[in-house]
């Protein structure tokens, strides 16, 4: 919309009725890039208030409240009986851009990245964006709908009533105290795991972990044990940190540790996912946890247990974690937030064995500020209250539905084209494929009809062997059963076993 008013031509200023964004914040947003591009000269004049409101058919209160934030950003200067001109401190302070031939003839550099950070943006190339909005199959996401927002926003809004330098100060670098013995307490009553609150160290994610346990423990080329195929965002953050990934293969059992120990004797850390193995879904079985935490015993090695999604157990009680048999004190165990909770809230936390608490204090008090204070506060309530136990009670059955709808309409649409893996946890599971099939043409084909699978190559860091399955891993947390239903036949349509409707 190109309007004119008070002799000035304003630019396609346009306001949408049904913006989330109040009329005042459009129109203020609107004048302020007018105003910040030069499209109003420095000193010009701008329409008068009653011109304005008249020519865009809003009120004049509108239209002298978003002038009123103008004048406050110092964007333009009310004189009376004379009007508002777009002020001159403008000339001065705004950057000017230089004319396009002489930009164009300054070449630009290219930044020198360290040998480190190069090769963890470039050995794996390009992750592609997390995804925000759940559909059949995306992995990853919580069912959103069945979060207890009320009570979440009742805990929110009480915490901002309490003392300001409480919730907006700096808070305690290893995290806040009663958030720390809320999941002291959580780990020990749920997990298994025998630890106390100075133990815990709240992080911004488990991938904030990763890097700061790599960062901590690693020179640049110590050897890493990791799963093949494994998990995406720790094997990036390991290698940020400087880490030589071996790639050891996992079988019905979990990682072979025997492998592992033929491939890199001596390793300075392993990372493993045992309750649910990240992506193929195998829980490692107690003998192949002995054999890892006496190879690590052995090889003076440390072990991360990430436990992702270990709460989501709905095959019978929560599988127990590495950490729960830990005798050698080489394991340290991670958790987030962002599968029981939401992902959002980038918060997870990290269980120090006793030898790394003191390392650990020393590096984040001096290091780091901690994760938003208000955050961990509201989390502490919601499980300190019962909440959070009560939300995974309500999770697991959930998700037991969803993980039985899939099951059910793929052994009723897909047949032998796609073998669906029943699954005990977790979030996801994996649908093999009958052989012909090729993993990267089925995932762009369901792409294009709005369905997403990965392909098990997608979390590899090796080739596979020749005689490995192809596969497809396959979300179902954070959709419907009737949504699960259609994206089954949208595999079936895409893998021969139905026309297209």
């Amino acid at each position: 919309m190109v309007k004119r008013a008070g002799g000035a031509l304003l630019l396609s200023i346009v306001i949408d009725p049904r913006s989330p964004r109040s009329v005042s914040s459009q129109l203020h947003g609107a004048l302020r890039e007018l105003i910040l591009s030069g499209s109003f000269a420095v000193g010009e004049r701008l329409p008068a208030s009653r011109t304005l409101a008249r020519e865009l058919s809003l009120s004049r209160t509108t239209v002298i409240e978003a002038f009123d934030r103008l004048t406050a950003e110092g964007l333009i200067e009310s004189r009376v009986g004379a009007g508002a001109f777009v002020s001159r401190t403008l000339d001065t302070e705004r950057p000017r851009a230089p004319p396009r031939e002489a930009a164009a003839a300054v070449p630009m550099a290219t930044p020198q990245l360290s040998r480190t950070m190069t090769q963890a943006v470039s050995r794996f190339g390009d992750r592609s964006r997390l995804p925000t909005e759940a559909r059949a199959f995306t992995t990853a996401l919580p069912a959103f709908e069945a979060f207890p927002v009320a009570q979440w926003a009742r805990l929110s809004a009480r915490h901002w009533r309490t003392p300001r330098h409480q919730v907006m100060g700096y808070g305690e670098p290893g995290g806040q105290a009663a958030l720390r013995q809320a999941i002291a307490l959580h780990l020990r009553a749920n997990r298994g795991i025998s630890c106390d609150a100075q133990q815990i160290f709240i992080v911004g994610g488990a991938q904030h972990a990763f890097h700061l346990v790599g960062s901590m423990l690693l020179n640049p080329g110590d050897k890493v044990w990791f799963e093949n195929p494994g998990a995406i965002g720790a094997r990036n953050s390991l290698i940020a940190a400087g880490a030589d990934l071996v790639p050891v293969p996992v079988d019905e059992h979990g990682l072979r540790v025997a492998e592992g120990l033929r491939l890199a004797p001596t390793f300075r850390l392993a990372f493993v996912t045992p309750s649910h193995q990240q992506p193929l879904g195998m829980v490692m079985s107690l003998q192949r946890r002995f054999e890892l935490l006496q190879a690590a015993a052995q090889a003076g090695a440390w072990i991360i247990e990430d436990d992702y999604d270990g709460e989501f157990s709905f095959g019978g009680p929560p599988l127990p974690t590495l950490k729960s048999v830990d005798a050698t004190g080489l394991v340290i165990h991670v958790g987030t937030f962002s599968k029981s909770l939401f992902p959002s809230l980038r918060l997870g936390y990290l269980l120090a064995p006793p030898a790394l608490v003191q390392p650990l204090d020393a590096i984040m008090s001096r290091l780091m500020h901690g994760v938003p204070t208000h955050t961990q506060a509201v989390v502490a309530d919601f499980i300190g209250e019962g909440h959070f136990a009560a939300h995974i009670r309500r999770m697991r059955r959930l998700y037991a539905e969803r993980h039985e709808a899939l099951c059910s309409a793929a052994a009723a649409q897909l047949g032998e084209a796609l073998e669906v893996e029943r699954s005990s946890s977790g979030l996801h599971t994996v649908g093999w494929l009958r052989a012909g099939h090729d993993e990267a043409a089925v995932v762009s084909a369901a792409a294009q009809r709005q369905v997403t699978v990965s392909p098990i190559a997608r979390y590899a860091i090796a080739p596979r062997a020749a005689g490995d399955r192809q596969g497809l891993v396959l979300g179902f947390g954070g959709v419907t059963a009737g949504e699960i239903e259609r994206g089954v036949g949208v595999l079936a349509q895409v893998l021969g076993r139905r026309r297209p409707s």
